[in-house]
């Protein structure tokens, strides 16, 4: 029967109607221990259909399409470090290999760097499916998570696929973009499942205390539920033994990261996930539908990366400490841009005092041939991120393009008066 049609004759009747339920369903009909609901509506089953079709990230295709141009400024990692870097022979790579639920040495590496149960650690494809992983792994649709705004494009996208309910927290630029608590508690509800935010916060840089992280699993706990930080950009601090706020309480806190921003290393995918062993588990099966098993090549080289990352991050920051000098100097000579400063990282967020920051960046990429990242993607529109962590020659002008720029559009706005 056309689906119309139907939904016409229902709405006459009043919607009520005797349906056989497949197995699946049986669970759903007063389940308090799962936390579904008593009534089942085919008006679920049509929004998740919607939810599927429409899914998909913004940013990530811009990013993907749009956003390369002569002077760039909009990537957020380091400069892509070559394969030569990593000392590896052809002789010594295979196609195949012992991978079933993840690469045993490339676990066991994981584990060491980072202080944590082997059981703890999932391996994925990147940092983003890490967070659709761990996300799915907690949550049933409609659950409702609690997610930083502004924040990362890809974050949302996954969670409306995944069909919950989104609720916000506001990073206020005038609080320096800090996690505020009470801003926090406000929005938190008795149904809140997850707390969600990345460490170093994107698009901002700021950064997130573990004592505040200790705040917010407490939070959590009252409903047995998670924080889910995405800690990629803490690697950028490149500390010897680096810190995750995993260990705040391994019970709630599950840490999503990757060796793609701070090391160059995004062609080899190289993510993690940190949970407790019940939840590890819970992501390797549903990384079974997904993806069966990882390329071996990709993680043969992520171990010799790790064994090599000493070296890579001495001279990842040594040029990054560079370019970030240069960033500092240039946005403290711009009276048309207000930004925070943010500790580490590669990236700020500057808001363009005056006019409008999207028809800016459009005039940077057409007529001064640069890219930045537009706020829009952030849901802050009169923002634009800058990333510095490409080549400092190339940098260099970059800025200078920028500034340009920023002087033709100041002109502009005056002759417009």
């Amino acid at each position: 029967m056309d689906l119309k049609l139907f939904l016409h004759r229902e709405r006459k009747r009043g919607w009520q109607r005797s349906l056989s339920l497949s197995q699946q369903y049986f669970d759903w009909i007063c389940n308090s221990r799962h936390r579904r609901a008593g009534i089942l509506h085919l008006e679920v089953d049509l929004k998740m259909t919607q939810i599927r079709s429409s899914a998909g990230s913004r940013y990530m295709q811009w990013a993907k399409l749009t956003s390369t141009a002569k002077y760039n400024l909009a990537t957020s990692g380091m400069v892509n470090l070559p394969l030569s870097a990593l000392g590896v022979t052809l002789e010594e790579l295979e196609i195949n290999g012992p991978t079933v639920y993840g690469y045993d040495p490339l676990l066991k590496a994981l584990a060491a760097r980072y202080r944590a149960p082997q059981e703890s650690v999932v391996s994925a494809m990147g940092t983003s499916f890490a967070n659709y992983l761990a996300l799915a792994a907690v949550t049933e649709p409609g659950d409702e998570v609690l997610i930083e705004e502004p924040t990362y494009d890809p974050l949302l996208g996954a969670a409306r696929y995944l069909g919950l309910s989104i609720r916000r927290f506001e990073r206020k630029p005038e609080n320096h973009f800090a996690v505020d608590m009470a801003e926090l508690e406000r929005n938190f509800t008795s149904r809140t499942r997850v707390i969600v935010l990345c460490n170093l916060h994107n698009p901002s840089g700021a950064s997130t205390p573990d004592t505040a992280m200790s705040e917010l699993a407490a939070l959590a706990g009252k409903n047995r539920g998670y924080v889910l930080v995405d800690e990629v950009y803490r690697e950028l601090l490149f500390a010897a033994e680096p810190q995750t706020a995993f260990h705040v309480d391994p019970e709630r806190v599950i840490v999503t990261s990757s060796l793609t921003k701070a090391y160059g290393l995004s062609g080899l995918r190289c993510g993690w996930i940190l949970a407790a062993p019940e939840l590890a588990q819970r992501m390797w099966r549903i990384h079974d539908v997904h993806a069966a098993t990882y390329p071996f090549m990709a993680e043969f080289l992520s171990i010799r990366a790790l064994e090599k990352l000493p070296d890579i991050a001495r001279g990842m920051k040594s040029l990054l400490d560079e370019n970030r000098s240069m960033l500092k100097t240039f946005l403290a000579g711009r009276e048309d841009l207000e930004c925070f400063w943010p500790e580490y990282g590669t990236i700020v967020f500057p808001r363009l005092k005056h006019g409008n920051a999207t028809e800016f960046c459009n005039l940077l990429r057409s007529e001064f041939e640069t890219s930045v990242v537009p706020g829009e993607f952030f849901e802050m529109p009169d923002h634009f991120r800058i990333g510095v962590g490409l080549p400092t020659a190339d940098i260099r002008a970059a800025l200078e393009q920028l500034e340009r720029a920023l002087d033709g559009y100041k002109s502009s706005l005056l002759a417009r008066v």
